[in-house]
């Protein structure tokens, strides 16, 4: 199959995609133009441009057991590796930035077993990582330890748990994926931030209250006008501040 002519305005990601173009086929590329952290959003599936596809091809993304998207987009430019710098969220419609987090200039990639279950077009992977996969034909003809470690989506799991039953193999395991890992610990640092943006702001609107009534502490802690002044307790200085929320 050829490879597939714009139809759409170019570029159609501006501020955050460059895409470089090669004459010989398959062989062009995106690189990044943005800085951001590990798993921050990098850009959405929005409709449109993106549009249902009535069957799958080498220029389509699946977001279901029967379902797939065409991009319509220059995203259509981001390529496959098996040690990708982006994740393709099908399942919520966002891409997002992999654990490693994204620079500019990084090449930006995904890696296709992720979305594809059985791909239309197969091909010898030549992205030369140590993580390197080989022929990419899609999930379906990948074993549970190829795949262990990389962000699947909720139709591929879905579907590598029928095969499982199907010919009665034992289960996909989440020890030690990386992945996993990485994403419990991102989760972690954003609760103990919210937490502590959640503390400053209580503490600020408490003393902007505070001024607006023009209540000034007297030196042994009573308000001149005779309330008594709380500090942050051990809990506000130690607790909210540490992000003691609780954790699955």
């Amino acid at each position: 199959m050829a490879p597939l002519k714009p139809h759409w305005p170019q570029p159609s990601h501006p501020g955050i995609q460059e895409v470089v173009i090669n004459e010989a086929e398959f062989t062009s590329k995106s690189l990044s133009k943005v800085s951001l952290p590990p798993f921050a959003v990098f850009s959405k599936f929005s409709f449109p441009p993106c549009s249902e596809a009535p069957e799958p091809t080498y220029a389509t993304v699946q977001m279901g057991k029967d379902k797939h998207l065409n991009l319509n987009s220059d995203l259509l430019y981001i390529n496959h590796s098996c040690d990708p710098s982006l994740i393709f969220d099908t399942t919520n419609f966002n891409i997002l930035v992999g654990p490693n987090g994204l620079k500019p200039g990084d090449e930006l990639t995904f890696f296709y077993p992720s979305t594809e279950w059985s791909m239309a077009q197969p091909f010898e992977c030549l992205c030369g990582t140590s993580r390197c996969r080989g022929t990419i034909a899609g999930a379906r003809d990948m074993t549970h330890s190829q795949l262990e470690g990389y962000w699947l989506n909720t139709h591929i799991r879905e579907l590598l748990e029928d095969q499982r039953l199907e010919n009665g193999t034992a289960a996909l395991s989440d020890s030690n994926d990386p992945t996993a890992q990485a994403l419990k610990d991102a989760l972690s640092h954003a609760e103990q931030v919210v937490e502590a943006a959640r503390t400053a702001l209580r503490t600020y609107a408490e003393s902007t209250a505070v001024n607006g009534s023009r209540c000034a502490p007297s030196t042994n802690g009573q308000f001149e006008n005779g309330l008594s002044h709380r500090g942050l307790t051990s809990r506000e200085l130690a607790g909210e501040m540490g992000g003691d929320t609780s954790r699955a």
